[in-house]
């Protein structure tokens, strides 16, 4: 079965205060919306790889990387890796600015 991108609205870019963290649920999923400094939007499963696991959306921002605040680990988010030392990857979602509609791609059958 083919895999498609469905685009879910989850609010105005006024919504997503800068460097802090937000959670929308998309077909039944937590996902963490960052806004950076520079303005950009990226969306991030909202569960920590570390083995304990844990929010993201809770995480400090820096430039485009997030500090996961339980764990303390670095993580790009545009690609979702964790940085050395640490190793792991958080499932990214394409993100869309539209209108200053934010809206964010969720893979479905």
């Amino acid at each position: 079965m083919e895999m498609t991108t469905n685009y879910y609205s989850i609010g105005s870019i006024e919504e997503c205060l800068v460097q802090v963290g937000r959670v929308v649920i998309i077909e039944g999923q937590e996902i963490a919306i960052f806004r950076t400094s520079d303005g950009n939007v990226y969306a991030l499963a909202n569960k920590s790889p570390h083995p304990k696991g844990g929010p993201l959306a809770e995480a400090i921002v820096s430039g485009h990387y997030i500090y996961d605040p339980l764990h303390d680990w670095k993580i790009d988010l545009t690609s979702g890796a964790v940085q050395a030392p640490d190793t792991g990857q958080v499932a990214t979602y394409p993100v869309i600015v539209k209108n200053d509609d934010i809206q964010i791609g969720f893979y479905g059958r």
